[in-house]
């Protein structure tokens, strides 16, 4: 049925909608027979296969799914709850899951076949995907699509679902606000983009955010943010724009707070270039496994834009402030695990990483300095009389 509609409607020239698959599907042999009930639900159905994610649109259209998994013909989803577990059943053989593939990256002008057996794209409706083919995935076709929240997390909310806690919640807002330079690092899958929208909300309405990204992933809800994303080159090798390139632009365009999405190349040199000259409040994500693994992380990066070691420690101790870090728990619970400080090594001349707070255990060694850091900007450390207090309703404020 899906190929006689798809041919029907290429011979007519007409773009494949609800409204023109329910007509071809009428014009088929005993089409005229159906009720307009069944009518509809195979109109949407066939839709979906020639122009959607076709069987895979139910489980990305839930909001609690936030990554569907495609291994030949076996479904995995992520619903943050516990893991990955398998959908019943299964969606098609393999030269289905070959051709949704291949529909996919065509409709976003990206080639996948044999010579080129591997892609990712973002789809229209802001669903990452990644698709690999056989030989080289051996057991394939494998999908890895990453779905989006179409709205941001506020800070209370995440409070709720348990990963802020409430008086960590209060020192991100405050570190918001005094405009300090920030890290929201972690693991994958830990929730950085989750975090970092949310307090991108926070952010002041009369100011500009400047997001650049990889891939559009951050939708703060705030009134005013500019969002770049990076493109690929495309079939003939042409029109590629980096990351590092829209770092450069976004400077052009007035921000009053700069983001990067995700650091993971080069362009963390043009940030911290950017953040050493008087953008403050800039954020970015990265990869890290823990706070004490973040300035390696950095200096791995900078050696990618060819900048010394010594240069690159320097550019990092005085262009960013606070590392914010979470972790994924066993039960897939995302948590905030600590609030630490950048600074100066002593001795080495090289940037570390010192705890200013620690989920379960409160302040840590670098809370006076976050303290110093927050009243220097006019803002009050959200902690009366400069003591931290624990409550059970309030967790550590």
């Amino acid at each position: 049925m899906t190929d006689r509609v798809r041919a029907r409607l290429t011979a007519q020239g007409t773009e494949a909608t609800p409204g023109t698959v329910a007509a071809a599907v009428r014009a088929e042999p005993g089409g005229r027979l159906l009720s307009d009930e069944s009518v509809r639900r195979m109109a949407g159905r066939l839709a979906g296969e020639m122009t959607g994610t076709g069987p895979l649109s139910l489980l990305l259209a839930d909001p609690t799914v936030t990554d569907v998994l495609v291994n030949g013909g076996e479904v995995w989803v992520d619903r943050g709850d516990g893991g990955l577990r398998r959908v019943p059943g299964s969606i098609g053989d393999e030269m289905y899951v070959r051709k949704l593939a291949q529909r996919l990256a065509s409709n976003a002008g990206r080639r996948l076949d044999d010579a080129s057996p591997f892609v990712d794209i973002r789809l229209p409706d802001g669903t990452r995907m990644h698709a690999a083919l056989p030989p080289v995935a051996l057991r394939g076709p494998y999908l890895s699509l990453r779905t989006f929240r179409r709205r941001a997390f506020t800070i209370d909310e995440l409070v709720r679902c348990g990963t802020l806690d409430p008086g960590a919640a209060r020192l991100l807002r405050a570190v918001v606000e005094a405009r300090l330079p920030y890290l929201v690092t972690g693991g994958t899958g830990s929730g950085k983009t989750t975090v970092l929208a949310s307090l991108l909300s926070v952010v002041p309405v009369t100011e500009r955010v400047v997001i650049v990204e990889d891939a559009a992933e951050l939708r703060p809800a705030h009134p005013h943010v500019v969002a770049l994303q990076a493109r690929v080159a495309n079939v003939e090798g042409a029109g590629q724009v980096t990351l590092r390139e829209l770092v450069r632009q976004a400077l052009r365009m007035r921000p009053d707070r700069l983001v990067v999405g995700e650091c993971r190349g080069a362009e963390i040199v043009d940030l911290l270039g950017a953040l050493n000259t008087g953008h403050e409040g800039g954020a970015a994500t990265l990869h890290a496994n823990s706070p004490a693994d973040v300035p390696a992380r950095l200096e791995a990066l900078g050696l990618l834009g060819d900048v010394p070691r010594p240069a690159l420690h320097a550019m990092v101790v005085s262009a960013l402030r606070v590392v914010v870090h979470l972790h994924r728990s066993g039960t897939g619970l995302r948590e905030l695990t600590e609030i630490c400080v950048l600074s100066p090594h002593p001795d080495r001349q090289t940037a570390v990483v010192v705890t200013a707070w620690r989920r379960g255990s409160g302040p840590g060694p670098a809370a006076p300095d976050l303290d110093e850091m927050l009243a220097a900007r006019g803002v009050d450390p959200p902690k009366p009389g400069g003591r931290w207090k624990y409550s059970p309703e309030d967790g550590w404020s």
